[in-house]
């Protein structure tokens, strides 16, 4: 292959991991790709899988490429030096709520990682119907992380041509992609793949059961007017499937109907990984509890206003009435009374719309990271047992400052990647360097080092590495919020 090189970093774009899901191949496992005769250009990003453009004001906010083409199960490599050996390797798996998203977004521009010695990695993976849509008893499930698997294995099989060590690999992932390493953290055909994970902004909760999985792939088949098989599907162009895919979201979030949905008008994600049995025996946190991951060191956290992405941008969150408080409250589980008296006590100003922010944020995200950490930290092994847990909370100006430290707001901060223009939109012109020398490089002492530079976590003290105005260790912030989830999140 023949990429680019700029400053020192060498890169090679668009390099396929698996044959195209299309034709005979549609909704099947990942294949091998073709083999070339000569030298291949890898200079620019391969195609996008299948997948809907972000609405408005979204489109904005996370700007993401449409790239056409059928060799989409594609790669990207960024690398100090192709020459050198046993270089560390850190596998990037993008966000986007399983149906958005792609390697080539440019936040995740690998270049500062490789300018740290680091060789980076970004992947596609199908998305959606394409990549998890469940078939009863026609096709392979959670085909998105057999991609993931593919991808991994490729890495293994081909990073010492790039300087890498594929004895070195640490996963990371945000959103999406941080569920997706949890479900890997759970996976016996993921073991030995990598030995460190990070894990952005998801854990290991976010999984859906193979029945409700089911009557979801039902319900798109429905509204196709086509029976629910593998063969009817694929027989469906691309754009009329993600036409159903998309109509069926705006269902789920307008009326999220549990006697419906199940589990998915909680979490509002209807496409995600399954619990088949097989490639997933368990919900992921439950495996990792059990041990699945005992050898893998853990690199997790959230943002401190994760769920404000999703309500200030629309004007939701001045929408929200105490009944529709009360109502969401209960339906995570929470005794209302009691949990409402907790948060108001520290945001006695707070509107219902602010408390469903910061009680949303702890039910979606805050909460499954403590739980994965602590699950980890309960299991032996050469190198797993240790968690490392963080905070970002430095607040974005945009919007009258009301998005806080919203959900991938970190992103430009962990990759070093502030000043892509892409940015502006969700973090302004003010976003500080020095958080992101700070942040970027715990990442890089994690990967390099196993240690991203604060003691690991423990339940005595429950340190927390907060990245914000101040970059400082607190034990156990908001720990009466935390206390309240406990036996129930």
């Amino acid at each position: 292959m023949r990429g680019t090189t700029l400053d020192g970093v060498h890169a090679f774009l668009g390099i396929p991991y698996a044959a195209p899901p299309f034709g005979p191949r549609r909704f099947a496992a990942p294949q091998r790709p073709e083999r070339w005769d000569g030298v291949r250009s890898a200079t620019e990003y391969g195609p996008t899988v299948p997948k809907p453009p972000y609405a408005p004001p979204y489109d904005v906010l996370l700007p993401e490429p449409q790239i056409p083409g059928e060799d989409c199960l594609n790669l990207n490599v960024w690398t100090p030096d192709p020459g050198a050996s046993g270089l560390p390797v850190f596998v990037w798996i993008h966000g986007g709520a399983f149906v958005n998203g792609s390697g080539a977004v440019p936040v995740y521009d690998g270049t500062a990682f490789a300018r740290d010695g680091v060789v980076c990695v970004t992947i596609n993976y199908r998305l959606g119907v394409d990549g998890f849509l469940h078939f009863a008893d026609d096709g392979p499930a959670n085909r998105g992380l057999l991609d993931q698997v593919a991808a991994l294995r490729w890495v293994q099989e081909n990073i010492a041509a790039f300087g890498g060590d594929p004895a070195r690999v640490t996963i990371g992932g945000e959103s999406a992609g941080a569920m997706s390493v949890g479900s890997l953290l759970a996976m016996p055909s993921a073991r030995g793949l990598f030995h460190q994970a990070v894990a952005q902004s998801g854990a290991g909760h976010h999984a859906l059961t193979a029945a409700t999985a089911t009557r979801i792939g039902g319900y798109v088949a429905e509204r196709l007017d086509v029976p629910a098989t593998r063969e009817a599907l694929a027989a469906v162009p691309v754009g009329e499937l993600i036409a159903a895919q998309q109509g069926l979201a705006r269902e789920v979030a307008v009326m999220p109907d549990p006697g419906r949905f199940g589990e998915v008008a909680v979490n509002l994600l209807a496409f995600e990984p399954v619990v088949d049995g097989d490639l997933l025996p368990d919900l992921p946190i439950r495996a990792v509890a059990d041990g699945s991951a005992r050898d893998v060191a853990v690199l997790v956290g959230a943002n401190r206003d994760e769920q404000r992405l999703f309500l200030v941008p629309n004007g939701v969150v001045d929408l929200v009435t105490d009944q529709v408080l009360h109502l969401t409250v209960a339906g995570y589980g929470l005794p209302a009374d009691r949990a409402l008296e907790v948060y108001r006590a520290a945001r006695p100003r707070g509107t219902p719309g602010d408390l469903l922010a910061d009680i949303a944020t702890d039910w979606y995200f805050r909460l499954p990271a403590i739980r994965l950490a602590e699950a980890v930290t309960q299991q032996g092994g050469a190198a797993g047992g240790r968690a490392w847990v963080y905070e970002f909370s430095w607040p974005s100006p945009q919007f009258g400052g009301r998005l806080g430290a919203c959900h991938a707001l970190e992103l430009g901060f962990t990759f070093d990647t502030l000043e892509h223009e892409a940015h502006g939109a969700l973090m302004g012109d003010a976003a500080p360097q020095e958080l992101a020398d700070a942040m970027h490089g715990a990442w890089v002492r994690f990967v390099t080092d196993g240690d991203p530079g604060w003691a690991p976590y423990e339940t005595r003290r429950r340190p927390v590495q907060v990245f914000g105005e101040q970059v400082r260790v607190v034990d156990d912030p908001r720990g009466s919020e935390r206390a309240l989830w406990d036996g129930i999140r």
